[in-house]
């Protein structure tokens, strides 16, 4: 197969040539090639256990190959540990921040490497060269006197990153950076990683969600069952081919079929006139059995809908009724014992309790609702239906995949048998092959008669599972699109506008 790259005239900075590794007998990575360029953002794409972060770790100094050669400015390296690549400026962001939250900005992107003065920790030199670093980036609203505990997680994130600066590196890896950003972090990241790019500066760019890797990346790498499938420039792929490369069938092909409006049952769930400090005016209905997605810019009211229906943040005014009949949804507990069952869009923060197993996690609200006196589930059966992959209900779940992660949030949910489910952003930080098994999960209880509330960025994911979808604005609904709307036309509603023929 033939890799295309820059031009023949651009040396690429790192060159690795049929890298394979193996780890207890398992082939993760077969005869991979990869290269990277100053200046350019390289997205590596691939379902979970594609060998993305393997092959990130092995440049990165953390795993050494078993075959193939590593070399930088056309010299064969060999990294026997991180530190040494960092010595060479090669610096890795892991998706999991890896932050002392007692310690300062400052101490933390030193951490190891202080300077010192006369015996001691030079803390003066220390603050100084981290603004130094903050500043170069454009980081706003960050001390180097900060407790990092203090931050919030896309100012976590731009420390990690200030981190890897502070030993002058020239090539960057970045593994899944997003993941739990919200849509205006995303943005700051992406400013960050474009000044990257006009210092000069190698990004090796690993993330699930599509919209990043085409917004930022010149080139993209896909990887498949640890063998190199494709390596082109972005401006060659769209989308769908992408998805095509990564799990062999279209983008489209990713989503189930959508109910018959004749298979759907009776109005579940109605609000009229809902309102609380952040909505106003909610009116909207959802069927036994209807997915109705919620669609909006980040602050329209999405998120504060699902809060609302689930007891979190409770409507203040309107009514509220389940399968006709009024209902109070003044707390979670409320929500839960009347069936309402709520996916939380951060997973790891609101989710999941990750140092316990999956047992636990998957009992959590059951026992909390109900008490551990009621019986009659089966939790094995419980985890099959949702497709968990662990070594054993004891295992915590924090060793999981971020797919799996989302699956026992899921199961965690079905527990308690809802009648409606509200789903915030339900595959956020999920590989393409996760998402389509989410996708099917949430039609298959569709198909139960679940009325299901479902919110999400990803355009084309709420528009190929919606059979409905309501457009938020300011906190209102800005008007309802019928199933396949077009994308301009969800965004015409989200910035205040009215749907034109042309982009219904």
């Amino acid at each position: 197969m033939t890799v295309t790259g820059l031009t023949d005239e651009v040396e690429p900075l790192v060159r690795m040539r049929g890298v394979s590794k193996q780890f207890w007998g398992n082939e993760v990575l077969r005869d991979v090639d990869l290269e990277l360029y100053a200046g350019r953002v390289h997205a590596l794409v691939g379902e979970n256990g594609a060998g993305k972060s393997t092959l990130m770790k092995i440049l990165a100094g953390v795993h050494r190959a078993d075959a193939g050669t590593v070399e930088l400015d056309g010299q064969r390296v060999e990294f026997a540990s991180p530190r040494q690549a960092q010595a060479a400026g090669i610096s890795i962001v892991h998706q999991e921040l890896n932050l002392l939250d007692d310690r300062t900005v400052a101490e933390n992107v030193f951490l190891g490497s202080e300077p010192v003065r006369r015996g001691t920790v030079d803390r003066g030199r220390m603050e100084a060269d981290t603004a130094a670093l903050l500043d170069d980036l454009g980081a706003e609203g960050i001390s180097p006197r900060d407790p990092v505990r203090r931050l919030p997680v896309a100012q976590r994130q731009v420390v990690e990153i200030v981190k890897a600066l502070a030993f002058d590196v020239r090539v960057l890896a970045m593994d899944e950076p997003t993941a739990a950003l919200a849509d205006n972090e995303v943005e700051l990241l992406y400013g960050l990683v474009r000044r990257l790019c006009d210092r000069g500066i190698a990004v090796l760019y690993v993330s699930h969600r599509l919209t990043e890797v085409f917004d930022l990346s010149h080139q993209i790498t896909v990887l498949k069952d640890g063998a190199l499938v494709t390596s082109c420039p972005a401006s060659e792929l769209d989308s769908d081919r992408l998805v095509r490369h990564m799990v062999g069938r279209s983008l489209e092909a990713l989503f189930p079929p959508r109910a018959e409006a004749s298979s759907l049952g009776d109005t579940r769930l109605r609000l009229r006139d809902c309102g609380n400090l952040r909505l106003d005016g909610i009116t909207l209905d959802v069927r036994a059995g209807e997915i109705v997605g919620l669609a909006g810019l980040q602050g329209a009211g999405r998120s504060a809908v699902a809060r609302a229906v689930c007891g979190i943040e409770p409507f203040r005014t309107g009514t509220v009724e389940l399968d006709g009949g009024r209902v109070r949804l003044r707390t979670p507990r409320a929500a839960v014992r009347h069936g309402i069952a709520h996916v939380t869009e951060d997973r790891k923060g609101e989710g999941l309790a990750l140092r316990q197993s999956v047992r636990d996690n998957a009992l959590l609200v059951r026992r909390a609702a109900f008490g551990r006196g009621r019986g009659g589930l089966d939790l094995g059966a419980l985890l099959d239906s949702v497709t968990v992959v662990a070594r054993s209900p004891e295992q915590e779940v924090r060793y999981l995949s971020g797919g799996n992660q989302q699956k026992v949030v899921l199961a965690k949910w079905l527990a308690v048998e809802p009648r409606v489910l509200v789903v915030d952003e339900p595959t956020r930080g999920v590989d393409v092959g996760a998402k389509q098994t989410v996708y099917e999960l949430l039609r298959g209880l569709a198909a139960e008669g679940v009325a299901i509330l479902m919110i999400s960025s990803e355009l084309p994911e709420l528009i190929g599972m919606s059979d409905r979808v309501l457009v938020l604005h300011d906190g209102r609904i800005a008007g309802e699109l019928p199933a396949g709307p077009s994308e301009e036309a969800v965004m015409r509603l989200a910035t205040g506008h009215e749907v034109t023929e042309e982009a219904a």
